[in-house]
């Protein structure tokens, strides 16, 4: 068999050999009219035209520096998950507190949200965030506007079943069902809407790597050896009937809030049923460090799905090395082959409002620096 050229390993369809997760810092600017709006210094018209400024902005960053996929950063939320999950039909926002354990190298920085409860039928309402992506792909030039959206597992994940009620749901596989028929709604709205690219985003999955959140999920009652086959299975009926032409991928992290993480562990855990049996085209992969483990779960990815190495972190602005980059893109090829590699960060740059401790600089330079090195490895 005649050796693949660099040309035939560009893509053109999602994901891409150069992506990103999703989030990018906020703008001064968009902090600031974020401020006034909450000191009622400014109405929801001053706040919305901030932020369309602010997308149009970074939309046109990301095709500047060669991107083909771009989101409008997730700037019209406080929280990469949070402002989704409290949009849906069936959950209510409540006075308590969710509360994850976030660690970094100067100590705890835990993240906090309002709390939820299922208090009726999980539903959709109306399609979540339709129109901040009908703004976004009104901006888009050159590049494929990416919806990023969490997971249903998250939906699960950030409460448990004490959260669901017993009255509306006796029996919690009606919650799953109707959780995931809410799902396919929203996929089939978006996909109406224009979305031909759409990601879940799912810490649960990569949680469950960690033995000691293992654990914690073993004291709320949950399974922690099967857990993930029920998130597996519940994001497989939300996707199973979508489009042929809605290109659907996932990413899976240990936590990202101001620079700290939540989890270690590389994906053994869940890797075989995960990258076997999840129907998603695409898994953006955590891999910036020592709590990623290594490439060697990798080997369970079937022909046909493409993996995006998250190797670029975004919890600081050092910039690595693209020969580095390059190498251990060559280490990831022994187990999957390079034209189902891609690159990206590991994570988004600003999964809440809050953003990592990097610059806006130190983001251009390292979506810069991950286009580049694409370009070299597959031509893009």
């Amino acid at each position: 068999m005649p050796e693949k050229t660099v040309e035939s390993l560009v893509r053109t369809v999602p994901p891409f050999r150069a992506d990103h997760v999703g989030s990018l810092l906020r703008p001064p600017a968009l902090l600031a009219a974020r401020e006034r709006h909450a000191a009622g210094e400014l109405d929801d018209a001053g706040l919305r035209a901030a932020e369309d400024a602010a997308i149009t902005d970074v939309v046109a960053l990301q095709e500047s520096v060669g991107l083909r996929s771009a989101t409008d950063g997730e700037f019209r939320r406080t929280s990469w998950h949070m402002d989704f999950i409290h949009a849906l039909g069936g959950v209510t926002k409540t006075s308590g507190r969710v509360e994850v354990a976030m660690r970094n190298a100067a100590g705890q920085n835990n993240f906090t949200s309002a709390g939820m409860a299922v208090d009726s039928r999980v539903h959709l309402d109306e399609p979540v965030f339709a129109s901040a992506f009908e703004y976004l792909a009104a901006q888009v030039t050159t590049a494929t506007p990416k919806l990023t959206i969490p997971s249903p597992s998250m939906v699960y994940a950030r409460g448990g079943r004490s959260v669901i009620s017993t009255e509306v749901y006796p029996d919690v596989e009606d919650f799953w069902s109707d959780l995931s028929a809410a799902y396919a709604d929203q996929l089939h709205a978006m996909y109406d809407r224009g979305c031909r690219y759409l990601q879940l985003d799912d810490t649960a999955l990569a949680y469950l790597n960690d033995p000691a959140h293992r654990a914690q999920l073993a004291e709320k009652g949950d399974d922690p050896e099967t857990q993930h086959l029920r998130y597996i299975r519940q994001i497989n009926a939300a996707i199973a009937d979508r489009p042929s032409d809605m290109y659907v991928t996932t990413h899976m992290c240990r936590g990202n809030y101001r620079s700290s993480w939540a989890a270690e562990g590389g994906y053994d855990h869940v890797a075989e049923a995960l990258f076997g049996t999840l129907g998603v085209d695409g898994f953006f992969c955590e891999f910036d460090d020592e709590r990623s483990g290594g490439f060697a779960p990798l080997r369970f990815v079937p022909a046909g799905k493409q993996v995006v190495l998250g190797l670029v972190t975004t919890k600081s602005g050092v910039l690595e090395d693209p020969d580095a980059l390059k190498r251990r893109i060559d280490e990831a090829a022994r187990y999957v082959p390079l034209d189902q590699l891609c690159l990206s960060p590991q994570c988004g740059f600003s999964s809440t409002v809050e953003g990592n401790e990097l610059t806006v600089d130190d983001q251009k330079r390292k979506l810069e620096l991950i286009v580049s090195v694409a370009e070299d490895v597959w031509g893009r």
